[in-house]
């Protein structure tokens, strides 16, 4: 059997002196980056600190527009990045446009743009539906950019200089598509559609082309032994397990050293190799240079560059989760905190392509189904394990029973005139609703283990959070508001009599109990739904400085302890908290009126 890929070295070559495994750099306490495009300055008054880290999703390659895929990418990274920051993290978010690479110069050639024009339409076109969707990045790359530029070549140099970067002759399958080179175990026969055999990526379904070409060489085979050590060490490192396990198996067999270059007679748009002209960085290794540029490599990364989490979809696993190490091994920089890993959305379980006509387009989505909604879904929906199918109906069904009717009703009953008509957080009595004697009072056991799930739904919601199993947290969270809903429907509060003196101060108690859930629910849901966690806040009088993680303090009249929210007015009444949406036509063709108010 044909070898992955045959290189030819040339014969002259010096002794390779391989850097150990590095260890964390130091933890430093920076002050938050607010700008969008910004770059880290280099000020020498930071000081150490555990609290600081980058968070970031993959660059998105511009060779076509934003689809679902993309933005799921990026709300499961904002909502990290958004639970970080609730927790006192201070974050940098980065996100943003991959450039370079043979496809981007194809397209823009069948475009009839120069690469630069076309590369800045289409990311301008990424950017607006990351601003249309809420994604608080901090820091948006563009690998054209000048800075970026400097950071990669200076990367380069620096790997060069260690001998983990040789000239050689890289033979073997490379797929332009996938902008990736592949062993014959990744590559199959197939028919392309006049009937003629070809071969195509395994896992991608795209055309290879066998080639042989002189061009740089990096050392991949001499630090494996250095990942395997890094991954056994670092269980966490890949989540979930899943995908964890697959990159100790690829680590199984012996890695073949990684071509990163391409002839520049082959490909002119990327960024050249520094002092040979003749040749242009491989995209692979210039795409994931961006998270190092947004650190603020090579002069003051080491204020962030400590711990870090990528966001990936399953498809950029082995680039992620080897190649990169393997570059960061090789210039002596730490490596990733942690890679977490998502798996793809279908469209009647089939992939999304253009030639099939299954692509979701997320910006038309977002308008018909609001921003928040689109968000919520995906995070309810999406499991990181396994791929997930997306259809409309099943996005009206989804959020008509956790936002429009379980969460807003509950939020419109509690607080509507008829029940409260002083429209305050009403006060709380400890007789009717004893911790100490659950059995007094007028509460019922069932009512005393929904105080009690409450309380504990925070820590649930962190552990689910932290591993990016959001629609886990998401499930504890919906079943917690069926809970109180079911509280307040078993108590019936409408029929109680607000002139007898035990009935009223029992009805507070009830609207107390239900306005604290509430406020645990919006609280906890701001990484998923900013707009409408902010709206029902505001309904409920929550300041933004009382809406942190440590701010999750449940029920404290219950224990002896003062609620400050306890007979202040409630916040102005926004409306409905989510309009219900219309079921979709059983045709899915043509949607009925987006919108009708609950």
């Amino acid at each position: 059997m044909r070898s992955p890929c045959r290189f030819i070295i040339p014969r002259s070559r010096g002794t390779v002196t391989l850097p150990g495994p590095p260890t964390r750099g130091p933890r430093l306490d920076v002050r938050r980056h607010g700008g969008v495009s910004g770059h880290p300055s280099g000020g020498g008054e930071e000081r150490l600190s555990s609290s600081s880290t980058i968070i970031t999703t993959p660059i998105f390659y511009v060779n076509a527009a934003p689809h679902l895929g993309h933005l799921h990418s990026a709300v499961t990274a904002d909502c990290l990045h958004r639970y970080k920051v609730l927790q006192g993290f201070r974050t940098r978010f980065s996100t943003g446009t991959d450039e370079h690479g043979l496809k981007v110069q194809q397209a823009a050639e069948a475009a009839g743009q120069d690469p630069l024009s076309f590369c800045t339409d289409v990311s301008e076109r990424f950017r607006h539906l990351f601003v249309t969707c809420n994604i608080s990045y901090t820091d948006y790359v563009r690998t054209t950019d000048p800075v970026h530029r400097r950071a990669v070549q200076t990367f380069w140099t620096a790997l060069r200089s260690k001998g983990l970067i040789y000239k050689g002759t890289y033979e073997g399958w490379y797929s332009t598509q996938d902008e990736s080179f592949l062993t014959p175990s990744q590559v199959v026969d197939a028919l392309d559609p006049s009937g003629k055999d070809i071969k195509v990526s395994l896992e991608s379904g795209h055309k290879v082309e066998w080639m042989k070409e002189d061009n740089y060489m990096f050392r991949l085979s001499a630090l494996r032994g250095q990942l395997l050590g890094w991954l056994r060490g670092n269980p966490g490192a890949v989540q979930p397990d899943r995908f964890y396990q697959d990159v100790l198996q690829w680590l199984q067999e012996e890695l073949p050293d990684l071509s990163v270059s391409r002839q520049r007679s082959r490909l002119q748009w990327g960024i050249p190799v520094p002092g040979d002209p003749e040749q242009t960085i491989y995209v692979w290794l210039d795409a994931l240079v961006n998270y190092l540029t947004v650190a603020g490599y090579p002069h003051a990364h080491q204020q962030w560059w400590h711990s870090t989490n990528h966001v990936i979809g399953k498809d950029i696993l082995k680039f992620h989760a080897i190649y990169w190490p393997a570059f960061l091994l090789g210039a002596g920089l730490p490596l990733p905190q942690t890679i977490h890993v998502h798996s793809h959305w279908t469209v009647g379980g089939k992939k999304m392509s253009k030639s099939v006509g299954n692509v979701v387009d997320p910006v038309e989505k977002s308008r018909r189904f609001t921003p928040d909604g689109l968000r919520y879904f995906l995070l309810r929906q999406g499991v990181p394990e396994s791929d997930c199918d997306y259809n409309d109906g099943k996005v009206v069904k989804v959020l008509n029973a956790d936002l429009a009717d379980s969460l807003g009703g509950l939020l419109n009953r509690c607080t509507a005139p008829a029940l409260n008509p002083a429209q305050r957080y009403p006060p709380f009595c400890s007789a009717l609703f004893p911790s100490d004697h659950p059995a007094g009072g007028r509460a019922t056991p069932e009512d005393h283990r929904l105080l009690g799930t409450v309380r504990d739904l925070p820590a649930v919601v962190e552990r689910h959070y932290e591993s990016l199993h959001v629609y886990k947290a998401l499930e504890a969270i919906s079943g917690c508001v069926r809970l109180t809903n079911g509280f307040v429907q078993r108590h019936t509060p409408w029929k109680l009599d607000r002139g007898d003196e035990g009935d009223r101060r029992w009805l507070d108690t009830l609207l107390h109990v239900a306005l604290e859930c509430l406020r645990m629910y919006g609280t906890l849901l701001q990484p998923v739904v900013p707009e409408i966690s902010d709206k029902l806040l505001c309904r409920l009088g929550v300041g933004p400085d009382e809406r942190s993680w440590a701010a999750l303090r449940f029920l404290p009249r219950s224990r002896g302890m003062a609620c400050p929210f306890e007979g202040r007015a409630l916040g102005s009444d926004s409306g409905v908290l989510f309009c219900r949406l219309e079921p979709v036509n059983t045709d899915n063709r043509k949607p009925k009126k987006t919108l009708k108010h609950a």
